[in-house]
């Protein structure tokens, strides 16, 4: 609990069983509850975070999406904070996060990884393609959003009964700031962090999830 707030951090992964070791071991004591999201991984990342304290839930259907939506559904405290299980976002700065959600009075905070201050952490052409995709989300939703793309986020979990959440896939970090900003009773905020590079391989493929994150911008400015 931190300030009367319960706290679940939630993780998806696949495949990530060196990369949650470090994440877990990172998790600040004030955390109430930590969901790890097993999206039907080959390696012993279920292992690894259960025997760290973790509670780990299997999502058998891959997709980043898919994963978020399966820990939403069993989370149950008052703030949801998300990171990915590589060990590139900053754990220890989710009070940092904390803080800054209660200062600004947001109901979603996201964290933003520009500007890039390890260039480990992302190549040129991913910080390229990153900045371009939150240009068109500013551009087609009338808001300013440094980190469209962004994994780590803090928000109300109450807020979530109040979005339509569709994407399975990597689209899914751009929907739910969509569905944030629309809704003009949500809050939104950002704040930039450190991100560093990974442990284990990437599960990105730049050119394909470009193209498809792209494509649910429009979906989601014309279609809905």
């Amino acid at each position: 609990m931190y300030k009367s707030l319960t706290i679940t951090v939630i993780i998806p992964c696949l495949n990530e069983e060196q990369g949650i070791e470090k994440v877990l071991r990172a998790m600040p004591d004030f955390v109430d509850e930590v969901i790890v999201v097993d999206n039907n991984s080959t390696d012993r990342t279920s292992e690894v975070a259960a025997a760290l304290g973790a509670k780990v839930v299997r999502e058998q259907v891959r997709g980043y999406g898919r994963s978020y939506k399966r820990g939403f559904a069993e989370a149950t405290s008052d703030l949801i904070i998300t990171l990915d299980g590589d060990h590139s976002y900053p754990v220890d700065a989710i009070s940092y996060l904390i803080e800054a959600f209660l200062h600004l009075g947001v109901d979603f905070l996201n964290a933003s990884r520009f500007p890039v201050r390890d260039r480990r952490g992302m190549s040129l052409i991913n910080e390229i393609g990153n900045l371009g995709l939150s240009l068109a989300m500013s551009v087609l939703f009338f808001r300013w959003v440094r980190d469209s793309q962004s994994g780590m986020w803090v928000f109300r979990r109450s807020i979530l009964q109040q979005m339509k959440l569709e994407s399975d896939g990597m689209g899914f970090s751009e929907e739910i700031k969509i569905e944030a900003l629309r809704d003009s009773r949500i809050r939104f905020g950002e704040i930039s962090i450190m991100y560093t590079s990974r442990v284990g391989e990437t599960k990105l493929n730049l050119w394909r999830d470009g193209v498809q994150n792209l494509l649910l911008l429009f979906k989601k400015r014309f279609l809905r």
